[in-house]
C-alpha cells in the first residue's frame, strides 16, 4: 500500500507484572502486543480476530492512544499520534473514535441521549446551543432511532439500541477512524445482524475507516473487506475476506474456521473440527520461535527456533508460518 491511511508500524504494548506491597520488584513482563505492523486504506473494513487473550482489544485501544504504546508508531493520515503531547492528542480525537462492547457500562446513566450526544459534539466542535436540538436529532435517524427518544435514559432502552446510541455518539464528531471492540457479542444474534448491516452502511457513506474487532470469524466475514488474525500478541494470517475464511493459510486459522457452525444440517453433520492441544501459553512467557509451535500440529523442531514473519504467499493474502510451502504443496509463494 503506497499512501496508507492508516499505518501501525512495529507497534508494542508490553504491562510490566509487580509483586509486593512496600517493595515493589517487578517479576515479568506481559507482551499484549507484540510487534505489529498493519496499513489501511481511506473506508476499508478490517476485521481483527483471535481467542480471549490474544491481544485485538489492546491493539484497538494502543493504537488509539487510549494505552501509551511501549514501541513502535500509530500514523493517521500523515499524522504520528505516537508523539504528539496531551493537548495535540486531544485535539487529534475528533479523527478517531471508539466503540465498547457494552453500550450500558458505556453510557453514563444519569445522562440523557440527548446530553451524552451533545456532549461529545461540543467537546470537539463549536456548535451553538440552538443547533444542538437538530444536529442530536440527525445523528439518531442516521443510527436508525427516532428523535422522540432523545430525552430518556439509557436504560430505558434495549441492548441494540443502546449499542446504536453508542454508535452515534462515536459518530458524533465526524471521525475518520471507528475501532468498534466485540459491538456485538453482548447482543442477541437477530439484533447482532442489524448493528453489523448498520457498521457497514455508515462506513460506505461516510468514507469511515474500520477495525471490527471480534472473537468469531463467521461475523467478521460479512463485514470486513480483510482479515487479520491475532495470536498471542502477532498478526499471524492477513488477507481479503473471503479468502482467510475459504482459503486459510496458517494452521490457527484452520482451527478457527473449523470452528464455525454451518447453518446447514447435513453439512454440519460433515464438519471436521481441528481441536488444539493445550491452551494459549501465557503472554507473560511466550514460547521460543513460533508462538504457535506448541498447539501446532504441522510443528518441526525449527518452528521452535524461528520466529516466523508475515510473508506475501498469495497475492495480497500474508502469514507467519515457516511451513507454508510443505503444508499448502499446490500453491506457490507470491
Amino acid at each position: 500500500m503506497t499512501d496508507p491511511f492508516l499505518e501501525l508500524r512495529e507497534l508494542k504494548t508490553h504491562f510490566p507484572v509487580e509483586r509486593g506491597l512496600v517493595f515493589r520488584r517487578r517479576i515479568g513482563t506481559v507482551r499484549a502486543v507484540d510487534g505489529v505492523s498493519l496499513a489501511l486504506a481511506r473506508g476499508e473494513i478490517l476485521g481483527l480476530v483471535g481467542e480471549s487473550g490474544c491481544g485485538k482489544s489492546t491493539l484497538g485501544r494502543t493504537l488509539l492512544q487510549l494505552i501509551p504504546p511501549t514501541e513502535g508508531t500509530v500514523v493517521l493520515a500523515g499524522k504520528n499520534l505516537s508523539s504528539l503531547d496531551r493537548t495535540q492528542l486531544r485535539k487529534a480525537r475528533a479523527d478517531f473514535q471508539m466503540i465498547f462492547q457494552d453500550p450500558y457500562a458505556s453510557l453514563n446513566p444519569r445522562m440523557t441521549v440527548f446530553d451524552a450526544l451533545a456532549e461529545a459534539i461540543q467537546a470537539h466542535r463549536n456548535v451553538p446551543a440552538a443547533e444542538l436540538p437538530a444536529r442530536v436529532s440527525a445523528l439518531m435517524q442516521k443510527v436508525g432511532l427516532a428523535p422522540r427518544f432523545i430525552r430518556k435514559y439509557p436504560h430505558e432502552f434495549s441492548g441494540g439500541q443502546r449499542q446504536r446510541i453508542a454508535i452515534a455518539r462515536a459518530l458524533a464528531v465526524e471521525p475518520k477512524l471507528l475501532v468498534a471492540d466485540e459491538p456485538v457479542s453482548a447482543l442477541d444474534v437477530s439484533i447482532q445482524a442489524q448493528i453489523i448491516n448498520l457498521l457497514a452502511k455508515l462506513s460506505r457513506e461516510m468514507q469511515l475507516t474500520l477495525i471490527f474487532i471480534s472473537h468469531d470469524l463467521s461475523v467478521v466475514k460479512h463485514i470486513s473487506d480483510r482479515i487479520a488474525v491475532m495470536y498471542l500478541g502477532r498478526i499471524v494470517e492477513l488477507g481479503p475476506a473471503a479468502e482467510v475464511f475459504e482459503k486459510p493459510l496458517h494452521p490457527y486459522t484452520r482451527a478457527l474456521v473449523s470452528a464455525v457452525p454451518i447453518p446447514d444440517p447435513e453439512r454440519e453433520k460433515l464438519r471436521q473440527r481441528i481441536l488444539l492441544p493445550g491452551d494459549p501459553p501465557s503472554p507473560m512467557n511466550p514460547p521460543a520461535g513460533c508462538a504457535f509451535h506448541p498447539r501446532c500440529i504441522h510443528a518441526a523442531p525449527e518452528c521452535g527456533r524461528q520466529t516466523p514473519a508475515l510473508v506475501e504467499f498469495r497475492s495480497g493474502h500474508q502469514a507467519a508460518c515457516i511451513r507454508l510451502e510443505e503444508i499448502h504443496g499446490a500453491a506457490k509463494p507470491a
